[in-house]
């Protein structure tokens, strides 16, 4: 059976958000520095990105690097920095008509890593299939507190009535506003949390998770999660027959 008998192209989840865990441990296990590990995840990116534009996915939102991330060792954190600068391959977003995005506390970045990815932004934001977002020291925690300055702000000002306040003012707050929510979230590396990741937007995303390290979490395996997403019955507070 191949895999393209198994999905039903017809019901391609819109959004996938993934937690890319286990490039430290992949690593270990051959012997290898973590930065080794880093540097296979990265070429995954890479690999699951074109897979997922040519299913028909059309927001693609990886964690990159959490705000929790930068109280690793300073050595690695440097590293990571480094091979974002490097990894950005513009002609691969171009060549599969790929928009690049970024969310988080982007500001914490270096300023040459932070150019790098701005001049990507600009150079692919005529791109019309998917939108490939990193979530670069990001947090949920942080998005939504930062959100909640916003909408203070905004009543302070007196260009808010408190009363207004609806879930959807949250929303457009937060710096996903440009992208619906996830429909399947995906972490790899057999750990089962979130990580402080999308915690408002997941609120009726499908979870799955499996134990392969996102090194090894090639094209086949994007098929397998994807088809089980399909087997779901998402039901959005409403019974089955409802539906």
């Amino acid at each position: 059976m191949t895999n393209n008998d198994i999905i039903d192209m017809t019901h391609i989840p819109n959004h996938i958000a993934i937690i890319m865990d286990g490039n430290g441990r992949w690593a270990k296990l051959k012997g290898q520095a973590r930065s080794f590990g880093h540097q296979a995840g990265a070429e995954t990116v890479h690999v699951i990105a074109e897979e997922a534009a040519r299913l028909g996915v059309k927001f693609l939102t990886l964690y990159t690097f959490s705000t929790e991330n930068w109280n690793r060792p300073v050595d690695e954190v440097s590293a990571l920095m480094a091979l974002l600068m490097d990894s950005i391959e513009e002609e691969t977003f171009m060549k599969n008509n790929i928009s690049f995005r970024i969310i988080g506390d982007v500001e914490k970045l270096p300023a040459d890593v932070l150019n790098r990815l701005q001049q990507c932004i600009e150079r692919t934001s005529s791109n019309t299939g998917m939108c490939l977002t990193l979530a670069l020291s990001y947090s949920s925690k942080w998005e939504i507190t930062d959100a909640v300055k916003q909408i203070a702000r905004k009543v302070q000002e007196g260009e808010l009535n408190v009363d207004d306040i609806t879930d959807e003012t949250i929303d457009n707050h937060l710096c996903t506003n440009f992208m619906p929510d996830p429909d399947l979230l995906i972490r790899t590396g057999g750990e089962v949390r979130l990580s402080n990741y999308l915690l408002w937007q997941c609120a009726y995303s499908e979870l799955y998770f499996c134990d392969t390290f996102w090194p090894d979490f090639k094209e086949e395996e994007l098929r397998k999660a994807i088809c089980d997403y399909q087997k779901r019955e998402r039901r959005f507070g409403k019974t089955s027959e409802q539906i």
